[in-house]
């Protein structure tokens, strides 16, 4: 690997899946055409949506169970306006855990009363509200599992009898979960299943058509359900890179496995940020998430100085979101253990030259 690459997102893939798709897009199959200048509707196109879609269910452990795998366009974004369009009735309930959860809740107005359960804006997100009471008329319960911008993370998930939905974007195939309590999953491919351009949905095909107002096609889940993720010509080259990362993970033990990667390479981060004197972490230590650690210097006269540090060592994406300034680990499924050590190192040998000095 050329640099330890961190970004939030578009972020960090498996280097075999790179060689595979930079293979892919010279000469795909060996048919000497390039995978983006083939039909969508050729046999090639549609085994490699098929299997995508397959390969998400069975990681999950949703085979067979009524749920129907999709890869649609317009990110967790659309989604917001998806969700709410095919689900509220009424009344809704959310989880303000952040920047990307008030952006849903925003959304979800246009189509009914939106109850916030709970929130933690008052502290900046920096913790997951824990102590709620969610209506039982609801037409659905809507939560983020991971937060991008604070670093925080959902460590349980309420028990309900109304539908829950769950914006996975930033976490999802990072660790194990009863998948099915959830029963409409949606999370943008750029974090740790593909390129920018395509959106996992994950649903359960019961709860749909209960609603009265008419969905426009292209936002409606049930045509997209109908026609196989292929109403509308899909990102063909997002979907692909999305199939090979599925696979990737599958081969490597699947979700149990890399939660044990990911676990170990949060656990090395946060302890080193905890052990040293020049930094210190922004959110509640029990909410923390294992795939963005978020820190920032005791001294901001040393930015500077660290900034370049970490700069010539190769890291790159440590920024803090520009909304909050500071730093931000990302530390997706494919970011291996020793690009962690790496920034533990340039942490470490900060700390030695600030005490010879």
């Amino acid at each position: 690997m050329k640099k330890h690459n961190f970004s939030a997102g578009p972020c960090i893939l498996p280097q075999e899946v790179l060689k595979k798709a930079s293979e892919a897009i010279q000469n795909f199959n060996d048919d000497d055409l390039s995978l983006i200048e083939i039909s969508h509707r050729s046999k090639s196109f549609v085994d490699v949506i098929e299997k995508a879609r397959s390969l998400a269910l069975e990681l999950l452990g949703l085979e067979n169970k009524g749920y129907k795998a999709l890869f649609l366009q317009g990110g967790a974004s659309l989604e917001f306006l998806m969700v709410a369009y095919n689900l509220l009735n009424k009344k809704a309930a959310y989880l303000n855990t952040g920047t990307w959860a008030d952006k849903a809740i925003k959304e979800a107005k246009e189509f009914g009363e939106i109850v916030e359960v709970g929130s933690s804006k008052d502290k900046g997100y920096s913790y997951i509200p824990k102590e709620f009471s969610i209506p039982e008329d609801a037409d659905y319960f809507h939560c983020t599992s991971n937060n991008t911008v604070a670093g925080t993370q959902m460590k349980d998930f309420p028990e309900t009898n109304i539908p829950l939905v769950c914006d996975m974007s930033s976490d999802i195939f990072s660790r194990q979960l009863d998948f099915e309590k959830f029963d409409l999953i949606y999370a943008g491919a750029q974090k740790n299943m593909g390129p920018a351009g395509t959106t996992l949905v994950i649903i359960k095909e019961n709860i749909l058509g209960k609603v009265e107002r008419q969905i426009p096609s292209m936002l409606n889940y049930q045509i997209h359900i109908d026609k196989d993720s292929m109403f509308n010509t899909p990102s063909v080259f997002a979907v692909y890179v999305s199939m090979l990362t599925l696979q990737w993970l599958k081969d490597l033990g699947g979700i149990k496995f890399i939660e044990e990667v990911n676990n170990k390479k949060a656990a090395l981060l946060y302890n080193e940020i905890d052990r040293n004197s020049l930094f210190k972490g922004v959110v509640n230590k029990e909410d923390r998430s294992t795939m963005n650690a978020t820190f920032v210097l005791t001294d901001e006269g040393l930015t500077e100085t660290f900034n370049n540090m970490w700069t010539e060592a190769g890291i790159n994406g440590i920024k803090g979101h520009r909304s909050v300034g500071g730093y931000r680990a990302s530390m997706y499924n494919a970011l291996p253990l020793y690009s962690v050590q790496a920034l533990v190192d340039v942490m470490q040998e900060l700390e030695r030259k600030i005490i010879t000095e």
